[in-house]
């Protein structure tokens, strides 16, 4: 009977924010900073525009390196910053060894 509980629980839970960014910084430990990159249509000039957001991301592994491409998920808060987690590492930038 607490299985189908929790089963029920977790779907009521609905589905969390997914972002793909690129890493700029992984000096803290156990956390990396990504940045996502939107691209919006300017209600009144319709000029397409990017807004950049940085997001403090909980790196467990420290399996991140600057320059990568990753997954993050939306999550409970961590700290004061990051409310992000890092799901996978989507591409490796090639100039590191």
């Amino acid at each position: 009977m607490s299985e189908s509980g929790s089963k029920s629980q977790v779907k009521s839970r609905g589905t969390r924010r997914t972002e793909v960014g690129e890493v700029i910084s992984t000096k803290m430990a156990k956390t990396a900073v990504v940045k996502v990159v939107r691209v919006q249509r300017h209600p009144k000039y319709e000029k397409f525009v990017r807004k950049a957001v940085r997001f403090f991301v909980h790196d467990e592994e420290g399996k991140a390196r600057d320059g990568d491409t990753v997954l993050i998920m939306e999550t409970k808060p961590l700290s004061k910053k990051k409310r992000w987690r890092l799901v996978r590492v989507l591409r490796h930038e090639h100039g590191e060894a």
